[in-house]
């Protein structure tokens, strides 16, 4: 492989394949066991790793230890919107990450590698990113797994797969039909190889020249074939299949918030919202980083109370809640453990056993990793057990608070097609536009003064519908016009008010929602006694019945209550 003067090039594969290796090695950090590396005399190399460790005082001292200006330094530390001065010491990851490649940029580089930059970026650090790299004239070799970044700062592909590289003379708009015909076309090399090998093996072993004289040279052929047979099954990469079991329906409301405000001190973090979400709804929850928005996730889970507002939680909800900081893992539990957290070698996935090391195994884990502590993992591959471990639960609300992160981009086609088939309901916060784009039908935008808009689409149509939300300067309330915000205030006649017979059965409704579900869980539980068929067939069939029937009057008085509610809101 081979590096132009300012050509831009991403370097694809799975995790695992080598990619920081071989970056690490241009870099000149790890030594080759053969071939070799050659760099223009005097080329100025600066690499950010994927794990960047911040040291100095201040982010002005780290920024300059690499021989940087401190004018210079401090320039680009205001572009990614860090303050030259502040400590070095608890930094959050995007800090850490934006400080990295301030650092960077201020040294002047003529070749820039770039390990999984966008990791902790919010989408307007990432904006600020690719303009740097379309400015710039250093050279650059950047291992993403952002599409959207990749397709607008890159011309050239080095995909690692197999232990080979392979070069494609465009941006990764055209990776994915390459790498395609790529892979139909080894497809049909390893069809013709089998059948050379069948074909070979048929005419030793019934050619009575071979039968009754040692035929060297055909035995060294059909060897070959072998061999390079093998060679190809064992590079050829286990494929994971992601499924998830959704357990039972939810009621038709998942989560309902009213009026709903939350500060932390003068930080606001949202501001009469209100916001319904709906069975089968994918909500994408946007913004820049401390906007708020994992906070917004607690309160709609009834995890964090309002300081004002009501938050109504739905029916029959079974909930997984995957978190950026992926706290759910133990650094000194082995993997074996997370997998199988109660004890014993089997999990339960989709109601039924499966061996620890075989349910590892689908997710590309080798054996000899189950007995390795969680803190030997890396990035991806934490996030590939937090998906494990997900997987193995009944969910009919998925929560994915940063999924993307440190994952390749095999496993996120994966993960897209788990969740587009998925259907319960999913609220998903990400800064990885294209993912967002592919699978919201809702994006709901916080933009860390208080102020939520939501958008039906994902993050493309919420920035065409509100192109100015997060802008430095506030604009009007989404729900305002311009006029209206800038009117002075008039006095409202009062709203019309709901009838007395639609108030009463909202009442009802409301009464029967949070009353029925017990009713349900009960009669559920007195069935599942296998002896009760048997012993008492007319008293199962009564049960069963009745079961049917408070199943169908909750499902009414949930109807009943959101076309009500939608009533009363338009009356308002």
């Amino acid at each position: 492989m081979s590096l132009e003067p300012r050509g831009r090039a991403a370097l694809v594969g799975r995790n695992g394949a080598g990619k920081s290796t071989l970056m690490r090695i241009l870099t000149g950090e790890i030594i080759a066991d053969s071939g070799d590396r050659f760099l223009q005399p005097g080329l100025r190399v600066v690499y950010v790793p994927q794990e960047p460790v911040i040291a100095g005082d201040t982010l002005l001292d780290h920024c300059v230890a690499g021989g940087a200006v401190d004018w210079e330094a401090g320039a680009w530390l205001s572009t990614f919107e860090l303050d030259p001065n502040k400590s070095t010491r608890g930094l959050s990851g995007g800090e850490i990450r934006r400080a990295a490649l301030a650092r960077a940029f201020a040294e002047h580089p003529d070749l820039l590698l770039l390990d999984e930059p966008t990791n902790h970026l919010d989408i307007f650090a990432i904006e600020t990113l690719e303009a740097s790299i379309l400015e710039s004239s250093a050279a650059l070799l950047v291992v993403s797994h952002d599409r959207a970044f990749l397709n607008r700062v890159t011309d050239t592909c080095f995909w690692l797969a197999h232990r080979r590289v392979r070069t494609l003379d465009q941006g990764f708009v055209a990776f994915e039909a390459f790498a395609e015909r790529v892979e139909a076309e080894e497809a049909e090399a390893a069809r013709r190889l089998a059948k050379a090998i069948e074909r070979e093996t048929h005419t030793f072993y019934s050619s009575i020249t071979a039968r009754r004289t040692r035929n060297e040279g055909r035995a060294r052929s059909l060897e070959a074939l072998r061999v390079q047979r093998a060679e190809l099954l064992r590079d050829r990469t286990r494929g994971m299949e992601l499924v998830m079991d959704q357990g039972g329906l939810s009621g038709k409301r998942v989560a309902e918030a009213k009026g709903v405000s939350k500060r932390f001190g003068e930080k606001v973090i949202v501001e009469d919202l209100s916001i319904r979400i709906q069975r089968g709804d994918r909500l994408a929850v946007v913004g820049p980083n401390g906007a708020g928005k994992t906070t917004l996730v607690k309160i709609l889970l009834g995890e964090l109370a309002p300081d004002q507002g009501d938050v109504t939680l739905g029916t029959g909800l079974l909930t997984t809640y995957l978190d950026q900081a992926r706290a759910a893992l133990s650094e000194t539990d082995t993997l074996w453990d997370a997998l199988a957290p109660t004890g014993g070698d089997q999990v339960m996935v989709r109601g039924r056993p499966v061996h620890v090391a075989g349910f590892a195994k689908s997710f590309l884990f080798k054996e000899s990793q189950l007995r390795q502590p969680v803190a030997s993992l890396s990035g991806g591959e934490r996030n590939r057990l937090l998906l494990a471990r997900a997987l193995t639960r009944a969910a009919n609300l998925l929560v994915l608070d940063e999924p993307t992160n440190d994952l390749d981009m095999e496993t996120l086609d994966l993960l897209e097609e788990m969740l587009a088939e998925y259907e319960g309901t999913l609220i998903l916060v990400s800064h990885d536009r294209d993912f967002v784009d592919r699978l919201a039908t809702s994006t709901l935008g916080l933009n860390g003064r208080g102020q939520a808009a939501e958008s039906p689409g994902g993050w493309s149509d919420f920035i065409r519908e509100y192109p100015d939300f997060f802008s430095r300067k506030a604009p009007p309330s989404p729900s305002k016009t311009p006029t209206e915000s800038a009117a002075a205030p008039v006095a409202k006649r009062p709203a019309p008010k709901l009838s007395f017979k639609d108030q009463r059965r909202l009442d009802e409704a409301a009464g029967e929602m949070e009353r029925l579900p017990a009713q349900i869980a009960d009669l559920e539980k007195r069935l599942t006694d296998q002896a009760l068929y048997t012993r008492d067939p007319k008293r199962f069939d009564a049960l069963t019945r009745e079961l049917d029937e408070i199943r169908q009057r909750l499902l009414k008085a949930e109807e009943d209550w959101l076309a009500i509610e939608e009533r009363r809101e338009a009356l308002a």
